[in-house]
């Protein structure tokens, strides 16, 4: 068993039984980690609306998506980035019919709540190794989760990067690097502003500007293997006014549009 088999097994162990086995009567939705809060809300209102109990799991989207090439039984792929879907795309394990944009999101730089840091103007020749200080910095890593992707392109645009990339801890998802910074492991974070929002231990102190990185997007398709039940719930993100009112209570930036992915 080589390495990548051995680090799929751990999270996939980690996922609920019934992301494993989708049952009758489901759809079973792997998704990106940052999108955890927002659509656990989606979720029960699309099963009070059509009756079809949603079963969703969440980590960082190569982690997800690899499970599914793997052969774990998915309905539904939300990615945090458009590369990821392209991969299931490629790898023909996700339907490139069904995909479109659903929402957008927003690059911020946060710090734990009881920072004595105020607001940062996040622009060229920004220091971010002497903002930190003596702390760590978190971010996604940046080979493989969106988020961290995200940060290495606008610290490199914005010249940043090589003064604090001995700072950075890197994390297997967006949600790990927040809890860093909300329990004080470390100093700094670059996460969703969606993600900050839903944690009242941290603070935004700086938002990257939109042209330091590709825009932010999450695609979302069925898988190959999808049930009937998958088509009724694409079907409900994209119509459902609600969706969008969930959205920007989350943080996100409500985009739904179709795309070839």
């Amino acid at each position: 068993m080589n390495r990548r088999t051995v680090c799929l097994t751990a999270v996939f162990g980690a996922l609920s039984p019934p992301s494993v086995f989708a049952q009758e009567g489901k759809v079973t939705v792997f998704a990106a980690a940052s999108m955890k809060d927002a659509l656990d809300e989606i979720n029960a209102a699309f099963t009070k609306s059509t009756g079809i109990k949603v079963d969703a799991s969440y980590a960082g989207s190569q982690t997800l998506v690899q499970l599914i090439e793997e052969g774990s039984r998915a309905d539904v792929f939300l990615s945090a980035d458009t590369n990821w879907m392209d991969y299931g795309i490629q790898k023909k394990v996700i339907k490139d019919d069904s995909c479109f944009l659903l929402l957008g999101n927003t690059l911020v730089l946060i710090a734990s709540k009881d920072s004595k840091l105020g607001n940062v103007t996040i622009k060229p020749g920004l220091n971010l190794a002497q903002l930190a200080g003596n702390g760590l910095i978190a971010i996604g890593d940046v080979q493989a989760v969106p988020v961290g992707i995200y940060a290495k392109e606008a610290l490199e645009k914005l010249g940043s990067w090589d003064a604090a990339a001995a700072k950075f801890t890197m994390t297997q998802d967006v949600r790990a690097a927040l809890a860093l910074v909300a329990q004080g492991v470390a100093s700094l974070g670059i996460v969703y502003a969606s993600d900050a929002k839903v944690e009242p231990r941290v603070k935004v102190i700086g938002t990257f500007p939109g042209d330091s990185h590709q825009p932010i997007t999450y695609p979302v398709a069925a898988t190959v293997t999808a049930k009937l039940e998958a088509d009724t719930y694409l079907s409900y993100l994209r119509s459902t006014a609600d969706i969008k009112a969930v959205s920007d209570k989350y943080g996100f930036i409500y985009l739904w549009r179709r795309v070839a992915c």
